[in-house]
């Protein structure tokens, strides 16, 4: 298999493969449960608990912590790394960057690893610009990467600025084609443009998507959302998993030829014990009309579910819920029970957890040697809350 980034720099060549994967989970994840790993499309195996890397300092301290972490994560079976082009001001894929050569040095193939990425936040180099309005005046719509009306705040939502962020997250980073990228909370847009025109927006970056698979720079693409897959049908931030197959439908038919071809192939959105729409509010519709949760209606879709805020910033390691004390008593704490939830969730691909600190590292490595819940067992926990 082909090595992370190189000695002198050169990007890595190749992504994540289903010989890849495979051979990865038989030899860096061989002490975890059988049922760590979830199928991805093509034969994948992706880990059901993947490294976040949004929180912590923009300082050297953090930059370490995450090097450290990634480093020990990829070699101990997790082999899934989110993060985003704007993340601790781009310092984030450094620090990944410099985790993965250590990794690297001890034998973790390229094609192992499923590298994930996000845009549409402002990327800012190191730190804040002392005035970013006009640094987006200068940076970007001076560079032609956007206009105006293509940005709200700090987001920006635009096939040049998506394909930029892409490629600086694929050159920090150091490999020749990210596995996904993801366009970050489209639905800020929503307020200022409306839906019709933040819909618009994104069957012309679903456009450049499509491009950048075919150059190699991507393997496929994906939505991150905060809000637009949890929420009641009626909200104004909703967003339609269908209408979103069929943007990208659209993109493929004129980048390739061909619907059919499409590299929509996934989903962000978080999920956890306090915060489980995605699995018990039946918001989506499916292709042959029938309701479904946005867990369900993805699995109909072929498109894989990753959930973040799987602590919930912290919370959930500090909040004992009864109903998982009760169901989950052999494990230790709090943050091995609220992972054990979400994993054990059907339908549910990969739970990403924050990582800048070494705090839940153990704790993370623990529930990936746990069995699954039955599918019982994790159904009446659901029954128990409508009692």
């Amino acid at each position: 298999m082909g090595l992370l980034a190189g000695r002198r720099g050169k990007p890595a060549a190749g992504r994540a493969t289903a010989a890849g994967t495979l051979a990865y989970s038989k030899t860096w994840g061989r002490a975890l449960d059988a049922g760590h790993y979830s199928d991805f499309q093509g034969g994948l195996k992706l880990s059901s608990l993947g490294l976040g890397t949004f929180p912590g300092r923009a300082d050297d301290a953090t930059d370490r912590a995450i090097a450290d972490i990634v480093h020990k994560g990829v070699t101990q079976g997790l082999n899934v790394i989110d993060t985003a082009a704007h993340y601790r001001y781009g310092r984030s894929l450094t620090a990944i960057a410099a985790g993965l050569a250590r990794a690297r040095e001890e034998g973790v193939g390229r094609e192992g690893l499923w590298l994930m990425s996000k845009g549409g936040f402002v990327s800012f180099t190191g730190a804040p610009p002392p005035d970013t309005k006009s640094y987006i005046e200068a940076e970007i719509i001076a560079r032609d990467l956007a206009r105006r009306e293509d940005c709200a705040g700090l987001h920006v939502l635009s096939p040049a600025y998506m394909r930029s962020q892409l490629d600086q997250s694929r050159a920090i980073l150091g490999v020749e084609t990210l596995d996904a990228f993801l366009v970050d909370q489209p639905e800020v847009h929503i307020a200022s443009m409306g839906k019709a025109a933040v819909i618009a927006r994104l069957a012309d970056v679903f456009t450049e998507l499509e491009r950048a698979v075919r150059d190699g720079a991507v393997g496929c693409y994906g939505v991150s959302s905060f809000h637009a897959f949890r929420v009641a049908t009626d909200d104004a931030a909703f967003m339609s998993l269908a209408s979103l197959v069929a943007l990208a439908e659209k993109a493929a038919k004129a980048v390739w030829g061909d619907e059919r071809q499409h590299h929509l192939a996934l989903i962000e959105l978080p999920f956890n014990a306090v915060m489980p729409e995605g699995f018990s509010r039946f918001n989506q519709v499916t292709g042959d009309g029938s309701e479904a949760s946005t867990l369900q209606a993805a699995l109909k879709l072929n498109l894989y579910t990753v959930a973040s805020h799987g602590l919930f910033k912290g919370h959930l390691a500090r909040q004992p819920l009864d109903i998982l004390i009760q169901a989950m008593p052999a494990l230790a704490n709090e943050a091995r029970r609220a992972l054990q939830f979400n994993r054990s969730t059907p339908g549910l691909g990969t739970t990403l957890v924050g990582m800048s600190t070494p705090a839940h590292f153990e704790d993370v490595l623990a529930v990936a040697r746990t069995p699954l819940l039955t599918h019982s067992a994790y159904m009446g926990l659901y029954q128990r809350t409508d009692e």
